[in-house]
């Protein structure tokens, strides 16, 4: 529905008119007796003929002042009221991009690719279908940091996570301190919301955390933690007496990812492919969400450019039918009126009344 900000504004619609009623100011003012001054003011009369406002000009005046006044009283139009997402959790993500991430060991459309480079295509999916969550994202590897707090903006949180590159936080891993950043955003939010996901493909081997000291404080805090072990089993590397296979996750810490998940009554995971961590997430996906108390807003639309408009474009059309007036209305002087006024008006001074 259309609705003014300050309807009290249109009060002020009769103003002019008032302003026309009140009395005009007598002054006395010295001025000249010319001889020729009744030829002066039929010429004035003549000319002040461009200059007289028809009805139609008056209306167009009122129609600019009114106008003018709706634009300033602010008029919205005010949409159906919208619900607010009224289930959710609070998910906080933990991605590991130390050094080991840089590993090519998974392969997407036939093409090799690294590990976080996975992790984008299959976690960015994951963020977008979590319309009713609040999202975070923490970045770890020799140290921990929030990358995005936890919001509903699930565009940012993907694009953060999408412009993340390797070594941005060390090369090392300190799961302990990630566990505990995310416990120090979510001890705050609601005891039954309280998620966080941890993806890593390695062990344990920096930070002031340990990862049992931290996952301790997150079951005191009623956080729980989903863990995801992270790489291939196998990986054919290139050598000099040909090529051989080897194992790229030998240091993944599968048994400490195991307990993290247990004590907090979470569960841990193992992707070792763009399919089985996609599986997980999705997995993750049924969890059972809270209910948050229902909150709707009512979506508000400015609309005080349209009425400014109007009286800035009827302005216009007011200033040129003016401007249109004046040339084409030719001025005719009468036929007594002298050529040389100076000199005439030279000859008496005084005071005159009109």
């Amino acid at each position: 529905m259309l609705e003014l900000q300050w309807p009290w504004l249109l009060l002020l619609l009769p103003l002019p008119l008032f302003a026309r009623l009140l009395p005009a100011q007598q002054r006395q003012e010295a001025a000249l007796r010319v001889p020729f001054y009744r030829s002066a003011a039929a010429l004035q009369d003549a000319t002040s003929l461009h200059t007289r406002k028809g009805p139609l000009k008056i209306l167009l005046l009122w129609v600019i002042w009114l106008c003018s006044l709706l634009a300033a009283s602010n008029p919205q139009w005010v949409g159906e009221p919208v619900s607010l997402p009224g289930s959710g959790r609070d998910l906080l993500m933990a991605v590991d991009i130390s050094g080991s991430m840089q590993i090519e060991d998974m392969t997407y459309l036939g093409k090799s690719i690294n590990r976080l480079q996975a992790i984008k295509i299959v976690v960015g999916d994951f963020v977008e279908r979590r319309k009713s969550d609040r999202l975070g994202l923490i970045l770890f590897g020799s140290q921990a940091y929030l990358q995005a707090p936890l919001t509903y903006d699930r565009n940012t949180v993907n694009q953060l996570l999408q412009e993340t590159q390797i070594g941005f936080a060390g090369e090392k891993t300190a799961i302990g301190d990630a566990i505990g950043l995310a416990v120090k955003r979510l001890r705050a939010r609601p005891d039954a919301s309280r998620v966080l996901v941890l993806l890593t493909d390695g062990a344990s081997n920096s930070g002031e955390l340990t990862p049992q000291r931290a996952a301790a404080l997150a079951l005191k805090e009623n956080i729980k933690i989903y863990t995801i072990g992270f790489g291939a089993d196998e990986m054919i590397v290139p050598g000099l007496f040909g090529a051989r296979r080897v194992n790229p996750s030998q240091d993944l810490d599968e048994d400490t990812m195991r307990d993290i998940a247990e004590q907090t009554g979470g569960q841990y995971f193992r992707a070792r492919n763009l399919e089985e961590l996609s599986n997980i997430h999705h997995q993750l996906d049924l969890l059972e969400p809270i209910e948050f108390d229902e909150e709707t807003f009512r979506p508000v639309q400015a609309l005080f450019y349209w009425p400014l408009g109007v009286a800035f474009v009827l302005s216009l059309l007011w200033a040129l039918a003016n401007w249109w007036q004046q040339r084409a209305t030719p001025f005719y002087a009468p036929d007594n009126a002298p050529n040389n006024v100076s000199k005439n008006a030279s000859t008496t001074r005084g005071e005159v009344s009109r």
